[in-house]
């Protein structure tokens, strides 16, 4: 069963548009249907040619679009289906008919160089929002087979973003055909499920994902911080793990994270500033520092304190590893992305803050968006504890109550 929406998707090949976009809320029933449509468009229409399927990274599109699509089993009853890992390529094959389907990442500025030279009949690009302008605009030119068509989809983000201003708002200049999409668009999802992903988000994230708008993201970036707030822990925990953000002039901020019941509670915290203190410490003092606050963690024999730094650290990173009591492991600097699952997390209540964390209440009172920035980005003033909760949140990959433990064997053991 299909949606009006996602019919237009399927009738997209047989009309005069160039290209189409589909952007709106999340779990839509977007991406899906553009890549059955995509390849069967693809192979009806071409034989020897090659197609871009492209993501933020070749990782995120393998993950988010090629393997959900070979596990389908209209495409396997469909299609010949193999995948060359070494390459980043799936051959599709249907009788006396092949063609080739090459994975791209666009993520920053050099990306465009990956995908430079090729000659394609096609491109999807999932997620566009997330790409350098100079990837997607490498990859539109790439398309240069008679009869190639582009794919565009997305989740909604600030309205002064290139894409938007120059793409959906231009959608006729530019004949493409433009479909909005909502939750509700998407028949395979129940009214229980619907209900759980309108849970999910909160602020500018809820307007985007679950209402599909494009807005500007503005005020306060965690505003749900207060309903976080727990009473300081009295009884150990089953696990704990440190999040460090170094500074050397900036402040030197470490939460201490204690696993409760699935989930995770900032229990404790070490906080520094040099340049208030007007004394700068150095690496060694730091680590000093570290062994008095994690005096009272329990350790048994040959097991060490696991730890999430920022990876820009090197010289104190090398200086934790030397002492032999810490289990190091550098951070995911992904700050949208970061934040996106951490406000996810605080919402839902995966992670709880104690009353005695004051530097990062402090901080969290304060952590605002940049309104003077065309695309989000925080305002960078007092945010060294709430980096190193956002370090947390996505190293650890905080999705759920029930996965915590789990997440935690994953990178730890």
């Amino acid at each position: 069963m299909i949606s009006p929406k996602q019919q237009k998707i399927l009738l997209f090949p047989y009309t005069d548009y160039d290209s189409i976009i589909c952007d709106g809320a999340v779990r839509s029933g977007k991406t899906s249907i553009m890549m059955v449509a995509f390849v069967d468009w693809a192979m009806r229409n071409f034989s020897g040619c090659r197609f871009g399927i492209c993501g933020k990274t070749v990782g995120s599109a393998k993950q988010n679009i090629v393997i959900p699509y070979m596990s389908m089993s209209y495409a396997r009853k469909r299609y010949t289906i193999r995948w060359k890992g070494n390459e980043n390529i799936m051959e599709v094959r249907r009788g006396n008919r092949i063609n080739i389907f090459e994975l791209f990442g666009g993520k920053d500025a050099s990306s465009y160089m990956l995908i430079q030279g090729r000659t394609l009949a096609g491109v999807l690009l999932d997620e566009v929002v997330l790409m350098h302008k100079s990837f997607v605009q490498q990859a539109i030119a790439r398309c240069s087979v008679d009869g190639s068509k582009k794919w565009f989809s997305c989740n909604p983000s600030s309205p002064s973003h290139w894409f938007y201003t120059e793409w959906i708002m231009q959608n006729e200049a530019k004949n493409a055909l433009y479909l909005h999409f909502v939750m509700s668009d998407n028949p395979s999802l129940s009214e229980k499920k619907l209900k759980e992903y309108e849970r999910e988000f909160n602020g500018v994230f809820y307007d985007r994902y679950v209402l599909g708008k494009w807005v500007v993201a503005e005020g306060l970036i965690y505003p749900m911080h207060t309903e976080a707030l727990c009473e300081v822990m009295q009884a150990p925990a089953e696990k704990y793990v440190l999040s460090i953000d170094y500074g050397t002039q900036n402040a030197f901020s470490c939460g201490m994270w204690g696993l409760y019941d699935n989930v995770w509670i900032r229990v404790d915290e070490y906080y520094y500033s040099g340049r208030d203190a007007k004394y700068q410490k150095t690496d060694e003092e730091y680590a000093d520092d570290l062994d008095q606050f994690t005096s009272d963690i329990p350790l048994r024999q040959g097991t060490k304190i696991p730890v999430i730094i920022d990876p820009s650290a090197a010289s104190f990173i090398a200086v934790l590893r030397k002492r032999g009591r810490y289990k190091v492991r550098q951070a995911d600097n992904a700050v949208l992305d970061g934040i996106r699952a951490t406000a996810t997390a605080m919402h839902a209540g995966y992670i709880k803050i104690c009353r005695n964390c004051k530097a990062l209440i402090k901080e969290l009172q304060g952590y605002v968006w940049d309104e003077k920035k065309a695309e989000d980005t925080p305002l960078k003033v007092n945010d060294h504890a709430c980096d190193e909760m956002r370090y947390f949140v996505k190293t650890m990959g905080i999705r759920g109550r029930k996965k915590a433990h789990t997440e935690y064997l994953h990178l730890w053991n």
